[in-house]
């Protein structure tokens, strides 16, 4: 499990001391692959062609998750090359299953509560 942000800037380390293929190897190589938050920022032109190399490579070969925020649709805008964006979410369309998990955050449910003691319950 990676968050999206962080593998495309290992990829990218990876570019700048000739390891990339081997990270990218890795990325690829494993059973299952979960990219949390994927494209709540943009990407640029190189997490654009890295994240659409992963995807090509891993399609129908291994099994990958993705998590987001947005709306599979939404992510062409995120993208810096139309073309790989349409390419990206093809793949991930195709074959996939879709969960949308809709109702408030859990994270809401986790917050701290003043016990009668002063201390937190969780």
């Amino acid at each position: 499990m990676l968050r999206t942000e962080r593998m495309l800037k290992r990829l990218k380390a990876a570019g700048l001391d000739a390891s990339y293929d081997q990270e990218l190897r890795r990325l690829i190589r494993v059973d299952l692959l979960l990219l949390d938050d994927f494209a709540l920022q943009a990407f640029d032109h190189q997490e654009t062609q890295d994240s659409s190399e992963l995807i090509v490579e891993r399609h129908r070969r291994a099994s990958l998750v993705v998590v987001s925020n947005r709306e599979p649709m939404e992510w062409l805008a995120t993208m810096a090359d139309p073309l790989l964006a349409q390419s990206v979410l093809d793949r991930l369309l195709n074959s996939a299953y879709e969960l949308v998990l809709e109702g408030e955050s859990y994270r809401k449910r986790q917050k701290p509560v003043r016990g009668s003691a002063g201390r937190h319950k969780w």
